[in-house]
């Protein structure tokens, strides 16, 4: 008998060997876990239970530091990058990307083959083979097609046939997800893309792994491993961007006083959960102006204090949730005579309504239940620059005239806090192509009047922005202008040049006049011809003419000499 008993014992140990020898996926997928790990999890919607069989044939498992995977992909090493729309809000869905990332100068291509980039160099050149792997080549092949066994291959690591999806063949990576005890398997890309619902997910921080296999003929080898950590919670994720008008650094929470800030809300709801939700924003500004409740995720708010302040807000939403379970139902009482008889009189049919049966109350399944999100904030407030105005614009003449350059005073005014810089941006009438930029520093007295004088190259029309700053506040203002020109082809010009022109047209003739006066000045015995004495007494009478015009102050004095006439000797 005791025998008996070895023999049956051994019959068990034996029957147990192959089971505790198979991989499982969960020794795949979870050898090293970071987060606290509970194998008491909800059923998640399409995924199967990690305790599953790993067929290690197919899809072989490799520990890390393994040597293989050196020679896992041909040219280096495949890097997996996993991303998900983490934090989600209990009850919406989370989705996660994997991406993968080659060597240098590898891509896949339109048929899922991965071929070299052209005119790529990595570190051993320019490759002669277009391909880094071939696989349309390889399901082509003889061997993989007329496998008696083939079926066999197109399996994921639990022994669950390929979907043959439009295309699938193109499709040469195993995505392995694991989480929660559970598991999902895709074929894809060089990339792939899973969403799951939350509502039976436990809050908190959870872990993702992924692991990725290549197509290698009739079996798969690994070539990544990634994993990543999510978050869900029953707070609704809420962020709040502050932006205000002159305000220099919005990152730095310090804001202007006496100009509105604007908050707005963004719900981080990447899966649409809420749309059709009820959403209310109850906000605390701190500076006892009370509680502001808005159905509007954008508001303004002006504070008229300098100083600190603790901002709070309190987003409430009707979201999808859980029915609470129906209260229990008292016991019933016997029944006496006459509520059998008021029973079955009831039965009887009757105008609507009038049925007792109709009390009982068919619950729900569309139920909602409150979410809330929180934010706060911790502001300062301070003195800037409120305003800034161009109240004139002079152009300066410059004495000596220059074509390409001209000059521009502005006069300025400002509110609010002294400035201590001023900027000037020069651009094209569409205020898009700058041009020129000076930033000059300033010392400005309580009137906060001050003059800028800026350069223009050439004639035209200029956009100019004209900004004042401090070390909280920047105040801008901008105008445009046109510059005349300054061309010697200008009115101006052509005026200075009339004058000059004449200028110079009076200093000629004086001087010819005086040339003639010297030359004719000495006498000359006339001779006695009478065609001579004409000549003579007309150019006398000429140069008498000149004189009496232009050298008014050297004529004789004896007035006996102006009507002289000469008489040709005998």
């Amino acid at each position: 008998m005791e025998c008996l008993h070895y023999f049956l014992g051994f019959l068990l140990l034996a029957a147990r060997m192959p089971l505790d020898a198979a991989k499982r996926f969960h020794d795949v997928l979870g050898n090293e876990r970071p987060l606290p790990y509970t194998r008491e999890h909800n059923q998640l919607n399409g995924w199967s239970s990690d305790e599953n069989d790993w067929n290690e044939k197919l899809y072989p498992v490799w520990k890390r530091g393994d040597m293989r995977w050196k020679n896992a992909w041909k040219g280096g090493r495949v890097q997996a990058v996993l991303t998900s729309d983490s934090p989600a809000l209990v009850g919406s869905n989370i989705t996660f990307v994997v991406n993968l990332v080659f060597p240098r100068c590898q891509k896949e291509d339109a048929d899922g083959n991965i071929v070299y980039e052209k005119n790529c160099r990595n570190e051993t050149g320019l490759s002669a083979d277009p391909y880094v792997y071939n696989w349309t080549a390889w399901s082509e092949d003889s061997d993989w097609e007329n496998a008696t066994d083939q079926s066999h291959h197109n399996i994921f690591p639990d022994g669950k046939p390929f979907p043959h999806h439009p295309g699938w063949r193109r499709w040469n990576f195993v995505y392995v997800f694991h989480t929660l005890g559970q598991y999902f398997q895709k074929l894809g890309g060089c990339s792939a893309r899973v969403s799951i619902n939350t509502a039976n997910v436990t809050l908190g921080p959870q872990l993702m792994e992924v692991a990725v296999y290549r197509r290698h003929r009739l079996a798969y080898v690994p070539i990544a491993q990634v994993k990543d950590v999510y978050i869900v919670t029953d707070q609704i994720p809420v962020f709040v961007t502050m932006s205000q008008k002159n305000d220099r650094n919005s990152s730095d929470e310090t804001f202007l006083k006496d100009l509105p800030i604007m908050f707005d809300v963004l719900i981080h709801d990447p899966s649409h959960f809420l749309n059709y939700s009820t959403i209310s924003y109850k906000w605390s500004f701190g500076d006892n102006t009370g509680l502001l409740v808005s159905m509007n995720n954008t508001v303004n708010h002006t504070y008229v204090l300098n100083g600190t302040f603790n901002l709070n807000l309190t987003v409430k939403a009707a979201a999808p949730g859980p029915c609470p379970p129906p209260p229990p139902r008292p016991p019933k009482p016997t029944p006496s005579l006459a509520t059998t008889v008021k029973s079955y009189y009831s039965n009887i049919p009757g105008p609507a309504g009038d049925n007792p049966i109709e009390l009982s109350k068919i619950p729900d399944e569309n139920c909602q239940v409150n979410r809330y999100g929180h934010f706060h904030a911790t502001i300062t407030i301070v003195e800037g620059i409120l305003e800034v105005n161009i109240i004139k614009m002079t152009d300066i003449l410059m004495r000596v005239p220059q074509p390409d350059n001209s000059l521009i005073d502005f006069v300025v005014t400002c509110q609010g806090s002294l400035p201590t810089e001023v900027c000037t941006i020069i651009s094209d009438p569409t205020c898009e192509v700058t041009q020129n930029t000076v930033c000059d520093a300033v010392d400005v007295d309580e009137t906060c009047l001050l003059t800028v004088r800026r350069a223009f190259n050439g004639s035209g029309t200029y956009c100019v922005n004209l900004t004042l700053g401090d070390d909280t506040s920047l105040a801008l203002t901008s105008t445009l202008i046109s510059v005349p020109d300054r061309d010697p082809a200008s009115p101006l010009r052509m005026a200075n040049s009339a004058l000059i022109s004449v200028g110079c047209l009076a200093i000629f003739v004086t001087v010819i006049s005086l040339l003639v006066y010297k030359k004719h000045k000495e006498y000359k015995p006339i001779e006695n011809s009478p065609g001579n004495v004409v000549r003579s007494k007309g150019l006398s009478v000429f140069l008498n003419r000149a004189k009496a015009v232009f050298f008014q102050g050297s004529q004789e004095k004896d007035p006996l000499l102006k009507n002289q006439e000469f008489k040709g000797v005998s």
